[in-house]
């Protein structure tokens, strides 16, 4: 099966093909290519374009998209699953949205094989992190929680957890801060677009996919809109 990944998360993006087998939980990467910041909405269809193009595709040979659905860029999520829904759509193929977080925590499996509680953290700006906490044993995942911590919040629910918990971060400014504080956590890599490919294609696996109408972003932050919106006339506010 053909699958179209995309990612428009972050500062940068990306957009790839890859192939997998039924038979299989392997995803063989076809061809990764980079997106620059601040033009996804330039950049990601022709890309798309592009890609099936140089390996003799066409987008009716797309078998399902597997995309970050977030946390990340309000407006990077926003149009990197506004094209993906109107391409599923049209095409009548199987989404897979997949977190960035989980990429991140999965990644745990190069410090521990055994069956582990692994934190992952993402840098948020503000001063905050996006914060995974995932059950994880092998190559799955269970998700506890997902939220928005302040950098010493994290540190501090670091040094609440059990011993045998691990944290992960591909943040070199974090893990420093971290190590500063004698706690431990890993740097790993920047999730990439094979490892985003191979939990896609597990998802898509297991039938966790969604419509094109239920696919949203996961964006854990609210939006300066939401946050500074005044209440509506004649509602009290919250109290």
């Amino acid at each position: 099966m053909l699958l179209l990944v995309t990612d428009t998360s972050g500062r940068n993006g990306s957009v790839a093909l890859a192939r997998a087998r039924a038979d299989s939980s392997e995803v063989e990467l076809i061809e990764a290519l980079a997106l620059e910041g601040g033009n996804f909405s330039a950049l990601l269809v022709p890309q798309i374009a592009t890609l099936l193009a140089k390996h003799g595709f066409s987008r009716k040979d797309i078998g399902a998209f597997i995309v970050v659905a977030g946390p990340g860029s309000f407006t990077g999520l926003r149009v990197g699953l506004a094209a993906i829904k109107a391409l599923a759509e049209i095409l009548q193929k199987p989404v897979v949205p997949v977190s960035l977080l989980e990429v991140v925590a999965l990644a745990a499996q190069t410090t521990s094989k055994a069956e582990s509680r692994v934190l992952a953290a993402l840098d948020a700006g503000r001063g905050d992190l996006y914060v995974g906490d995932y059950d994880v044993e092998g190559k799955n995942s269970h998700l506890v929680r997902e939220e928005l911590l302040p950098k010493n919040e994290f540190l501090s629910k670091m040094r609440a957890m059990p011993r045998e918990a691990i944290a992960v971060t591909p943040d070199e400014s974090l893990a420093a801060s971290a190590r500063d504080a004698a706690i431990a956590i890993a740097l790993v890599a920047l999730p990439d677009a094979a490892r985003i490919a191979r939990l896609g294609w597990r998802r898509l696996q297991a039938g966790e996919t969604v419509s094109p109408e239920q696919l949203d972003a996961n964006y854990i932050r609210r939006t300066d809109a939401e946050i500074f919106a005044k209440p509506s006339p004649g509602l009290a506010p919250p109290s």
